[in-house]
């Protein structure tokens, strides 16, 4: 299993219906891409203080690399992946990802 986690700086005053859409267009995609198993998304609320450039984050969930892959070139993701990064402080310098391998 793929934990494909994305962790954001949001900019101040970001639109907050553009992400939502955003993050709807993404939650979406499980219907469209085999494999692509969970999406869940929030605000950071950094208990531990120790992430505050990052306000925000969404966690998708794949059986495998061959599915994570195919969410990786699917043409709308990469359109809402445009979108996404717009909505960051300094464009894809305000993203974060890793892709973490569950039960290897």
């Amino acid at each position: 299993m793929i934990k494909h986690i994305v962790l954001l700086d949001l900019s101040r005053g970001h639109d907050q219906a553009e992400l939502s859409s955003v993050m709807a267009g993404l939650d979406a995609l499980r219907a469209q891409i085999s494999g692509f198993a969970d999406f869940m998304h929030g605000p950071n609320r950094d208990f531990e203080q120790l992430s505050q450039d990052c306000t925000y984050a969404f966690i998708c969930q794949f059986s495998d690399r061959a599915s994570a892959q195919a969410y990786l070139v699917n043409k709308e993701h990469q359109a809402l992946g445009k979108r996404l990064v717009a909505l960051c402080h300094g464009g894809v310098g305000g993203l974060r990802v890793i892709d973490m391998e569950v039960g290897a």
